[in-house]
């Protein structure tokens, strides 16, 4: 197998990592600090040093033969994804394959119907229209460079470490039931097995929904997690109250509705999940 080559290496990257040292595949990662270089030096991933938002500092990445994985967040400002059009800018040594995780917000409200990779983006937040500029530099740099791409639209990721119980502590409200449209959801273990699948049986300039494929709301959610660790479950207000009481970021994820398809994900990459819903989420 090809090096791996990690830009973005957090929880999930590491995640990643993990998954392909246990196949004796060698990992190096960007690293925009010393203390980032420290920490994946702890993890086994060979560092690199760089930083997205300082392009001049890009100019020797490891990248020729590699397979690439991008998952680095986007700047909190504007409408485009800075930091990638500096990576894609960089890869003048091509790699042979990069594996890009966006998100499903791309897609904006469609008032609870089911979308699939074939469903047109409408991103309603500037988040997500820099998340889908993100996908459309790299795919175009891909296409014109003959490198695959393979584009994630990832759900709401939850799992060990990634539980909302300080928000469950303090007792902040969600949406009650009635008025709470449809979220997707995956497992973190799950997603980084669906990043290696990508890897190796991903389509060229193709794009995969990334959720379990089941139906649920965020107060569903909130209220599952709460009881699997026995906290109160937070108080249930209304829309007009939610707007008054709630951040914009936390009200664009209760005002948008949409079912993600998830059948090419399971098809074309082969993913058997480990965690096919919540209930198998919270049983570890």
């Amino acid at each position: 197998m090809k090096p791996i080559f990690i830009v973005g290496c957090g929880d999930i990257g590491l995640r990643v990592a993990h998954l392909w040292q246990a196949r004796g595949v060698p990992v190096g990662a960007l690293a925009r600090s010393a203390a980032s270089a420290a920490r994946l030096r702890a993890a086994g991933v060979i560092p690199t040093p760089g930083d997205l938002d300082r392009p001049e500092s890009l100019c020797a990445l490891p990248l020729v033969g590699a397979v690439v994985y991008y998952f680095a967040p986007p700047p909190p400002q504007g409408r485009e994804d800075g930091r990638m059009r500096a990576f894609v800018a960089a890869m003048t040594m091509r790699p042979t394959r990069v594996v890009y995780i966006g998100t499903s917000g791309v897609y904006g409200d469609h008032g609870g119907d089911r979308v699939d990779e074939e469903t047109a983006p409408s991103p309603a937040t500037d988040r997500a229209r820099r998340r889908l500029d993100a996908e459309q530099t790299l795919r175009a740099w891909g296409r014109e460079n003959k490198v695959p791409v393979a584009i994630l639209r990832v759900g709401g990721i939850y799992g060990p470490g990634r539980w909302p119980l300080e928000r469950l502590r303090k007792g902040m409200p969600v949406l009650r039931e009635e008025e709470c449209g449809y979220t997707n959801r995956i497992h973190a273990d799950d997603l980084a097995a669906v990043c290696v699948a990508a890897a190796e049986r991903g389509g060229a300039d193709r794009i995969y929904n990334v959720s379990d494929g089941t139906d649920g709301t965020m107060t569903q959610y909130f209220f599952a997690v709460a009881d699997r660790f026995g906290i109160p479950r937070p108080p249930a207000i209304t829309m007009v109250e939610a707007r008054q009481r709630l951040s914009p970021a936390m009200l664009s994820y209760l005002t948008e509705s949409r079912r993600m398809d998830n059948r090419r994900m399971l098809e074309e990459l082969g993913v058997s999940l480990r965690y096919p819903d919540l209930a198998a989420g919270l049983k570890e």
